[in-house]
């Protein structure tokens, strides 16, 4: 985990990389929760969070490469970025070929992200899928 600066407006950015594999996606759910938790955002808030990136990074490796691009492993990206009143989390992982598609706005997948966070997005460029999500703390 490598936190930085990012910027003159003095928010703070992790980053995390992990195999690309189920086994590992509790590093991230343990993550997300320690810097939600340093927001302040309310136990079940947090758990929101947690289920959240835990369904986006299923989604994304359900089409990940099983062929590393760099290095010896494939690997999940995740970069968090917290805010004065918002984290965010943008995972991202290499596509197994140019026609892989993620589940589309209708899938039980994208329903369950959508009701867990504020914003959520995806996007494919190239040979990468990434999911962005977003949780605002209440005012």
């Amino acid at each position: 985990m490598v936190p930085k600066r990012s910027g003159s407006d003095g928010d703070d950015v992790v980053l995390l990389a992990v195999p690309a594999s189920p086994a590992y996606l509790g590093v991230l759910r343990t993550a997300t929760a320690g810097l939600a938790a340093r927001l302040q955002f309310t136990l079940d808030e947090i758990e929101d969070l947690r289920i959240a990136v835990d369904e986006a990074c299923a989604m994304l490796l359900a089409v990940a490469s099983e062929t590393p691009q760099l290095g010896d492993t494939v690997e999940l990206a995740c970069r968090f970025t917290v805010t004065a009143d918002a984290l965010t989390v943008e995972t991202t992982v290499p596509l197994g070929s140019p026609t892989e598609r993620l589940p589309g706005g209708e899938s039980f997948a994208w329903q369950v992200l959508s009701a867990l966070a504020d914003e959520v997005s995806a996007s494919v460029d190239g040979l990468q899928a990434s999911i962005r999500l977003t949780k605002r703390r209440p005012k």
